[in-house]
């Protein structure tokens, strides 16, 4: 298969060639697969070219979207976050607040020698293997949907089995999708050669502006986007991987600092919205790589199999709710140490741009689902008991706040979740998470905390 390939509904791969993936990217193939059939339905068309329309407005800071930091700032943060700070979510950290985020900065560092080599130190072995552990799950995820979803291969070149496209053909879709739908199939001029292209490749027009990167070096969108900082040309867009990273490590300080769980999620959103602003994704990336995130974290929390006990990131975790505790210690006695006081005194003291909770749910509300048409129309409408269908998402606030039983914490994310129908929400579990708003819940889940 070549490249520029196109494999349609019906077309199977060799399995001879095949390079089965992991069963949870099997699963997250599963989930991310009803943006492959969008083309096939006039509501999905709608969604598609609406998808495009909103993805360069927030480029373009034309679309009035109520971001936490003036429009320009904004752009800056976003060349900040290009860089992964993925060993220790040291960028992730200020939705801590003023006062954990700056002690959370201080006992830990991401450096870069006169060499150009990277380094980082991080809180403690607990906190560490946490978050490569939990990294590496959402990340092998992402990236197998990445080529999946642009030409139906593992990394660009070698082409899935039977069963991976199954599960295309089960729902009528294809690759690339977005190449098809915006004129930019894999092998035309200017087009990511696997399929998928990025906005900054499609758009018609993309606003450019210059800053300091993470480092503090002179740098600007273009070079996060075609090199040289990081070139994206040839590499799919769907789902985001940055906006996996966001949510994922985002989700992981929430679970460490319960204090901060909804300005951690206002982050994760902030993070992925960024990706828009950048010119490297689309709204519809980013919700795939949210749902992506969201979805992992859960899996872990509830030790499902083939998510526990096994290696990732050279890192074994049998007893993940068990890990998070362990970090959750070492975390909290390095705060308190850094910050002077207990975490929860620390917790409040916030003059960031997350003190504002009306604002923060303002901003995270725009991105639920980015204002995209309905395209599952009896999901609209259906009624949505969390518990039954996603039982594993309870744990997202259970982990955090253990007053709470599992049947209260699916009723407060049955109550605050977002609206139905959207491309993800196909009546399918992975669709659940999709409409997930976990900033909403959580301060549902703090404010029935019991008096002390």
């Amino acid at each position: 298969m070549g490249l520029g390939a196109v494999v349609c509904l019906g077309v199977l791969v060799s399995t001879g060639t095949a390079n089965a993936q992991d069963t949870t990217s099997m699963r997250a193939l599963r989930g991310l697969v009803p943006v492959s059939a969008l083309n096939t339905t006039d509501a999905g068309r709608a969604a598609l070219a609406r998808n495009f329309e909103v993805t360069g407005a927030i480029q373009n800071g034309t679309n009035g979207q109520p971001t936490l930091l003036p429009f320009t700032e904004q752009q800056q943060l976003a060349l900040r976050d290009a860089f992964i700070t993925d060993g220790n979510a040291f960028e992730l950290a200020d939705g801590l607040g003023t006062s954990l985020g700056d002690s959370y900065q201080t006992v830990t560092s991401y450096t870069r020698g006169d060499d150009g080599k990277v380094g980082y130190t991080n809180v403690s072995p607990a906190v560490a293997d946490l978050i490569a552990f939990t990294s590496a799950t959402t990340k092998a995820d992402s990236n197998a949907g990445k080529y999946f979803f642009a030409n139906a291969t593992t990394d660009g070149t070698t082409p899935v089995g039977a069963a991976e496209m199954a599960i295309m053909r089960e729902v009528g879709g294809v690759t690339d999708v977005f190449g098809r739908a915006y004129n930019t199939p894999a092998g035309s001029e200017n087009a990511d050669s696997h399929g998928n292209s990025r906005p900054f490749q499609t758009e018609p027009h993309l606003l450019t502006f210059s800053g300091k990167d993470f480092f503090g070096d002179d740098s600007d969108n273009e070079t996060w986007l075609r090199g040289p900082a990081q070139n994206l040309v040839d590499s799919p867009s769907y789902p985001s991987g940055h906006t996996t990273h966001g949510y994922t490590e985002s989700l992981l300080l929430a679970l460490l600092v319960p204090e901060r769980y909804p300005e951690m999620m206002a982050r994760a959103a902030e993070y992925g919205n960024n990706r828009i602003i950048i010119g490297a994704h689309y709204a519809m990336d980013v919700l795939g790589g949210r749902t992506l995130a969201t979805y992992d974290v859960a899996q872990l929390l509830a030790n499902k199999s083939h998510y526990v006990g096994v290696e990732r990131g050279g890192v074994r975790i049998d007893d993940f709710q068990q890990a998070l505790t362990a970090a959750r210690s070492d975390l909290t006695s390095a705060l308190a140490g850094a910050c002077g006081h207990p975490v929860a005194v620390c917790a409040d003291d916030d003059r960031s741009r997350f003190a504002n909770p009306d604002a923060s749910a303002a901003f995270v509300e725009t991105t639920q689902t980015y204002g995209l048409p309905v395209v599952h129309a009896q999901q609209a409408d259906a009624e949505v008991d969390v518990g039954k269908i996603a039982p594993e998402a309870g744990y997202l606030l259970t982990a955090a706040y253990p007053y709470l039983s599992l049947e209260r914490a699916d009723a407060i994310l049955t109550d605050t979740l977002g609206p139905g129908g959207g491309f993800l929400d196909d009546g399918n579990a992975f669709g659940v998470y999709s409409r997930l708003d976990l900033y909403r819940a959580a301060r549902e889940a703090i404010a029935a905390a019991p008096p002390r």
